[in-house]
């Protein structure tokens, strides 16, 4: 009975562990994004011939932020299917 208790308590401390891997990790990325956006927006707002050349080093920026949430997803997954 005392190490299905433990083993249960395992479990759970590993779960907790992979949400707050994912949800710490995707925060960053998350602010990130919406400054990219925004700074973007404000870029073509005041320039908008300039539209294409904004977008794209937009989109670029974004790629590279949410590659980081991208790595914490895989670590989150790593703990809930292998560690253990």
């Amino acid at each position: 009975m005392e190490e299905q208790v433990a083993q249960l308590f395992a479990d759970s401390i590993r779960m907790v562990a992979a949400g707050l891997a994912i949800g710490l990790g995707a925060i960053g990325p998350g602010i990130g994004v919406g400054i990219v956006g925004l700074g973007a927006l404000q870029a073509i707002g005041r320039n908008p011939e300039a539209r294409g050349p904004i977008m794209t080093n937009m989109i670029l920026a974004i790629a590279f932020a949410e590659a980081v949430a991208i790595y914490a997803l895989i670590i989150a997954i790593i703990m809930v299917f292998v560690v253990g």
